[in-house]
């Protein structure tokens, strides 16, 4: 019973990381990730195998995922298994044959689709960060020395300290950091907080005009006064928050550095319980 107690919470997990659309690309990258969830797939419990269904279909909205999700081993084979399974709930086998569709279609005109997908997560991105909240701004840094969860905590005190800041989300595994923060708070702010750890160094992640990137250093001597907060950070009213359009928004559920801290743990379960 604790097995499928620790399956299922592993599975959730990963399906409110997938929840997020700025997890998504790092999710699929990370090599215990997809390995993890095809797992689950053919578990005994129908609750873990849904949880997993559901985080395999948020990675799938990605399109510049789909080539590799479909080529990964198992990963169809174990969508085919769901399908066919006669004691498969309905609604399972529903959302399993959805992606499977989906993954089936991968590759047909790739160029097309990444120039589409960029484009789409980019739109993802801005929603799910409150984007239309005029009182709120985000802002991506590139954080070189950003490497484990020492670093990490450095960084969150040092962003924690900053009066308008919000909310900030890790992707460790492209040291970024997507800090959502008040519109008259200056990102050099962030910057400032960032290099003065003496460890990491902020550089600030723009979109160009062709929908690529270009990362730009924060100007030297352009260190600015940074407002510190003395009690917690200056969170926008609830009723301001675009979290409140259940319909449409995801909970804030952590980053993908959590994610990753905990995914060592998680590889040793899946190690214990699907391998022998």
């Amino acid at each position: 019973m604790s097995a499928e107690v620790d399956a299922l919470t592993v599975v959730n997990q990963l399906r409110d990381l997938a929840a997020d659309p700025l997890n998504r690309r790092a999710i699929v990258e990370d090599q215990g990730c997809l390995p993890g969830l095809i797992l689950f797939l053919d578990h005994p419990n129908p609750q873990v195998v849904y949880s997993a269904l559901l985080a395999v279909r948020y990675l799938a909205e990605c399109r510049a995922n789909r080539e590799k999700m479909k080529g990964e081993l198992g990963m169809m084979l174990s969508l085919q298994n769901v399908m066919q399974k006669s004691t498969s709930p309905g609604e399972t086998k529903l959302l399993a044959s959805e992606i499977y569709e989906i993954l089936q279609s991968a590759g047909k005109d790739e160029a097309e689709q990444a120039e589409a997908d960029a484009a789409s997560c980019r739109r993802k991105a801005q929603f799910f960060l409150g984007s239309n909240n005029k009182r709120a701004k985000t802002v991506v840094l590139h954080i070189d020395g950003l490497d484990d969860s020492t670093r990490r905590s450095l960084c969150e005190e040092a962003l924690l300290k900053i009066r308008g800041v919000i909310s900030f989300t890790f992707q460790m595994a492209v040291k970024r950091c997507v800090v959502r923060i008040r519109s008259d708070l200056k990102a050099e702010a962030l910057g400032t907080a960032i290099n003065s750890t003496k460890v990491m160094k902020a550089q600030q992640v723009v979109k160009t005009e062709d929908g690529g990137e270009l990362i730009m250093p924060f100007q030297e001597g352009s260190a600015v006064l940074v407002e510190e907060n003395t009690d917690i950070p200056d969170y926008l009213p609830e009723e301001e928050s675009p979290s409140q359009e259940q319909d449409k928004a995801v909970t804030r559920v952590g980053s993908i550095t959590d994610g990753m801290g905990w995914l060592n743990t998680a590889a040793n379960f899946l190690t214990r319980s699907f391998y022998w």
